[in-house]
Parts: C-alpha cells; sequence; structure tokens
C-alpha cells in the first residue's frame, strides 16, 4: 500500500515544478514528473495522487503556461554583483509576502470563527458569487 503524500512530499514536489528546465528534463508532463520525483521522494507518486493537492496542480498549470508562453526563460544576470542585489531583493519581496500571506491567515481565522459564532455554514460561505447581468438596463 502506498503510502501518503506528507508536507514535506508536497514541498518537494512543487520545487521540483518550479525548478523544471524543459531542455534538461525534457517536456514538462505528469508522467515525466512522477518519474523525476520517484529518487526524491521515495517512490513514484502516480498523477492521480498529485491530482489530489490543489497547490501541486496549481503549481504545475502555472508552470506549464509560463513555458508554453515563453515566460519561463531564467534571465541571468551580467556579473556576480547584479545576481546577489537580484536574490537579495527576491528574498526580500519573499518575506513582505510570506507576512502578508500570515495576516490574511490570521484574517480568514476570525472571519471563520465570527461566521461560525453567528451560524453561517461551511456550505453557505462557500456558495459561489451571484451573477451579474450586464445585458439588462438601468433606464
Amino acid at each position: 500500500m502506498a503510502k501518503h503524500l506528507d508536507n514535506k512530499d508536497i514541498s518537494i514536489i512543487k520545487n521540483t515544478i518550479a525548478g523544471w528546465d524543459s531542455e534538461k528534463s525534457g517536456k514538462l508532463s505528469w508522467e515525466y514528473l512522477c518519474d523525476r520525483l520517484e529518487p526524491l521522494i521515495g517512490k513514484r507518486p502516480t498523477r492521480q495522487s498529485l491530482g489530489l493537492h490543489k497547490d501541486i496542480v496549481m503549481a504545475f498549470n502555472i508552470k506549464k503556461k509560463n513555458i508554453k508562453s515563453g515566460n519561463d526563460e531564467e534571465k541571468r544576470p551580467a556579473n556576480l554583483k547584479m545576481a546577489s542585489q537580484r536574490i537579495s531583493n527576491l528574498e526580500f519581496k519573499n518575506k513582505v509576502l510570506a507576512e502578508e500571506l500570515r495576516s490574511l491567515e490570521e484574517r480568514f481565522v476570525v472571519w471563520q470563527f465570527n461566521a461560525i459564532n453567528h451560524g453561517l455554514s461551511f456550505e453557505q460561505l462557500n456558495n459561489g458569487l451571484p451573477k451579474i447581468d450586464r445585458e439588462t438596463n438601468a433606464d
């Protein structure tokens, strides 16, 4: 029986997708990804087991879209000083985004608590937005 993917495995999978180089690893596909993951996580996951994790599917789809649009090509800095500055800027942006995410997660927990206390169910909270009819004239 295959073991389930844990958080460490999921992190390795997302990093593998993010670092996928089509020239070295071949075209990005679920099969190639599963083959590439076997030595990294100690087992060969199935496409279906990867598809159960929304963050893996999202990372895969974004990477695939970037490859198709040509936005995935790595821009190399001219020298080490520029590379160091770029790394520093990216690390700073990463810290800012991590803090924003933490803040949003805190806000979500408060909203979730208040919604449950006021009798809203998860189904009500997950209802889609109403459709807007832009065809009718409001004369």
